[in-house]
């Protein structure tokens, strides 16, 4: 299986990707020649692991008969100081709202998810430390992100 995207020049600085049949338009800010019609492409790297993360997590609680009342995520990508500029490391914020017995259904689906089957995270992995927290009811309970666990000690 292959994915294959298509993107075409507008003109300016904007393309347009045509993915699974739905346009992306990516373009930059005027101050460096676009008219910032959508996102520039590297956060868009941040939105597939927020969407392939996210969409994981809802699966495996409806897989298990779970549920929550609300969920989002923050995922925030620090970038290099020297050209090329890229991503050096990215960090995950789960929040989660739900019954307290669905508290460790939700870890485990984000633990799953992170160790098991997001291929997004998995690929950036590979290229760059990828750390998360979850905060169920409002409450942090887990993080692997080196600072947070010293400052907790």
């Amino acid at each position: 299986m292959t994915h294959e995207i298509e993107t075409l020049w507008m003109g300016k600085m904007q393309f347009n990707a045509l993915v699974n049949g739905h346009t992306v338009t990516m373009d930059a800010p005027a101050r460096v020649g676009g008219e910032d019609h959508g996102p520039i492409p590297k956060p868009l790297v941040l939105a597939a692991l927020s969407g392939c993360t996210g969409m994981d997590v809802v699966a495996i609680l409806r897989k298990a008969n779970r549920q929550v009342s609300d969920f989002s995520l923050k995922v925030s990508g620090e970038l290099s100081k020297q050209p090329p500029i890229e991503y050096t490391a990215v960090h995950l914020v789960y929040e989660l709202k739900g019954d307290a017995a669905d508290e460790q259904a939700a870890l485990d689906a984000v633990t799953d998810s992170q160790e098991k089957y997001c291929g997004v995270s998995n690929m950036l992995k590979k290229i760059m430390p990828v750390t998360w927290e979850v905060v169920y009811n409002n409450v942090r309970i887990f993080t692997n992100k080196a600072e947070d666990l010293v400052s907790a000690q």
